[in-house]
């Protein structure tokens, strides 16, 4: 398994940032975040450069969920994007809407990427969604995204363990969808049964508040085992959604416990 650098940071953590704290931590890949507002072909060059595979292609559907008429418009463009980076894999975030019923959500999403599939698959690339935490969100467990998998045989996961940890138990979560699992990421959690002070309510009705991994309570060790005796042996995005810490030494931290691994 190689570990990727996700380019989501604070504010003034910028793309030569990301890619010196991957490089730093010897990461092997760097999962593109949108563009940062920069030409795909710059990104992919200065990757490469420095030693980076692109590991994967995020992007977000703002228009989409707007309810915008032409929608589609930004997702060529962000296939696009994706070719010219050489990512294998594009990651769409199908994000929470608190304002709409949990399973009128997810038919909203996926009547959306029924229409994105074909020109994904097009374009040779892989389309995933991944579990997003949230009371409201689409797609948590795995019988959510066995319903999308159901109208949309092409469709793939980004197993995240810390966001199907919100929904269900990870290490279950990732067996049932073991074959559809193309890209992965590990974030973690102080969980708790009761509210508490920066802690949000999930699904699964426990409260969550970010940690870095290694150092919250989802037991990555165990989730790590599963992967690896599965024989997945693609990419894991290392995430950190706090600003606890400088998030260079965060990720150096996470890296660090990972490797131990």
């Amino acid at each position: 398994m190689k570990l990727s650098m996700m380019t989501m940071g604070p504010e003034g953590f910028g793309i030569e940032d990301f890619i010196k704290t991957a490089v730093d931590c010897k990461m092997e890949g760097i999962d593109w975040v949108t563009t940062c507002e920069n030409d795909p072909k710059d990104l992919k060059n200065m990757s490469h450069d420095a030693g980076l595979e692109i590991a994967c292609h995020t992007f977000f559907l703002y228009k989409f969920l707007a309810g915008e008429k032409k929608w589609l418009d930004e997702v060529k463009q962000s296939i696009e994007n994706a070719v010219i980076l050489g990512a294998p894999i594009i990651m769409i975030p199908t994000c929470k809407n608190p304002n709409m019923k949990r399973s009128l959500f997810r038919d909203f999403w996926i009547d959306g990427l029924k229409k994105i599939a074909p020109l994904v698959n097009d374009a040779g690339l892989i389309l995933t969604i991944e579990n997003f935490p949230g009371k409201s969100s689409a797609f948590v467990t795995a019988d959510d995204y066995f319903k999308a998998k159901a109208e949309i045989p092409s469709l793939k996961l980004t197993y995240d363990d810390g966001n199907a940890t919100s929904g269900e138990e990870p290490i279950e979560s990732f067996k049932r969808c073991a074959n559809d699992v193309v890209h992965v990421h590990f974030k973690d959690w102080y969980i708790s049964d009761t509210p508490k002070e920066g802690h949000k309510e999930m699904l699964n009705g426990k409260y969550f508040k970010p940690a870095l991994i290694g150092q919250g309570d989802i037991d990555t060790a165990s989730v790590w085992n599963a992967l690896k005796n599965h024989g997945y042996k693609g990419f894991i995005n290392v995430e950190y959604e706090s600003n606890a810490i400088k998030t260079d030494k965060a990720i150096k931290l996470a890296v660090e416990y990972l490797h131990s691994l």
